[in-house]
């Protein structure tokens, strides 16, 4: 009878709940299933959960049949994932129009997942573009004190590596699990190359200088942190609420600084060094430790680990010289072969 009265819409036919689901799983682009709740060898409830456990086949809006005066199985209906309901006897004009408003309400829903799914891509490209953008003006930036110093780039590689290896290490360790997300650990990488940028704005005459630098020297020196941090925020202004560029000046400014409140710019102390600054602290003293300057020889590995192990608490976090500790292999084999993230 249903099927004589929707003659003008495409239709599948089933004369039991068990022969439903056969017809529905091997179409599943129906959209619209008019269901009896009273049906031999499976009943509508049945087809109902049936539908809903099976991915396959559960956005199909079923739309079941009831007696005039049964509430409680519409209600059931419902709960089990029917959108609507229809009274017996049946009215055509009625059972049209629920059909017409269902068959817009789907077309809707698949038009806003098809918006959604091209929103998605391109979001997906602006962000890898801008991604790209980011990483060649960072490549480029750094190239400038490259010029002047060759050892930038390697430096630049090795600590990148290595910042790489400790936050993969300490992700798993609280209270830096809930910290170094995948996000993060990207932002703390990517910024890496830009911790020494400041030094572009030291003089070749101390920048180069082949031996200790003087005390007045020395402060000049010390200044490459705000420099570097003081260019970003001049050129990114109101972008500092990128996470990102925060993540940037932190790590530029901060990475000299002491656990024990010794270090500069700022003279900050214990947790109120960010933890990229903290991170950057150690990997940067280890990379200048076992590799030649133009103001110092290289020392061993284990004499840096000697180093490391007697400013654990003063220069270093304790808890990330202890990891830096436990993975000192992986970063001498670093030193040897760095591979950018």
């Amino acid at each position: 009878m249903i099927s004589s009265m929707l003659s003008d819409y495409e239709r599948l036919i089933a004369y039991d709940g068990v022969e439903a689901l056969e017809v529905l799983r091997r179409n599943q682009d129906v959209d619209i299933l008019i269901l009896d709740l009273n049906m031999p060898r499976m009943n509508g409830y049945e087809v109902l959960e049936a539908i809903r456990d099976d991915p396959a086949i559960k956005n199909i809006a079923p739309i079941i049949l009831t007696n005039y005066g049964e509430i409680d199985s519409e209600i059931r209906g419902l709960e089990l994932g029917a959108v609507d309901y229809i009274r017996k006897p049946l009215n055509l004009r009625s059972l049209r129009k629920r059909i017409e408003l269902h068959a817009n309400l789907i077309a809707a829903k698949k038009e806003l997942v098809q918006h959604n799914f091209a929103l998605e891509r391109e979001v997906a490209a602006r962000t890898k573009e801008s991604i790209l953008t980011r990483d060649a003006t960072i490549r480029a930036m750094v190239s400038l004190l490259e010029v002047r110093n060759i050892e930038s780039s390697n430096h630049t590689k090795r600590t990148q590596m290595m910042m790489s290896a400790l936050c993969d290490y300490l992700k798993n360790i609280e209270p830096y699990s809930a910290i170094l997300t995948e996000t993060y650990i990207s932002e703390l990488c990517s910024t890496v190359p830009l911790h020494d940028i400041g030094k572009m704005g030291v003089p070749d005459r101390i920048l180069l200088k082949p031996g200790k630098l003087t005390p007045d020297e020395f402060e000049v020196m010390k200044k490459h942190t705000t420099f570097g941090a003081e260019a970003l925020k001049g050129e990114q202004g109101k972008n500092l609420n990128l996470s990102f560029i925060r993540t940037a000046v932190e790590l530029i400014e901060t990475h000299h600084e002491k656990f024990d409140g010794t270090g500069y710019p700022n003279g900050l102390s214990g947790m109120e060094i960010p933890l990229s600054g903290r991170l950057m602290a150690i990997v940067d003293v280890y990379d200048a430790l076992v590799n030649e300057r133009v103001y110092k020889p290289a020392i061993p590995h284990e004499q840096a680990l000697e180093i490391i192990r007697s400013e654990r608490g003063k220069h270093f976090d304790p808890s990330i010289a202890d990891a830096f500790l436990q993975i000192e292999a992986q970063m001498q084999a670093l030193q040897r072969h760095p591979h950018p993230r």
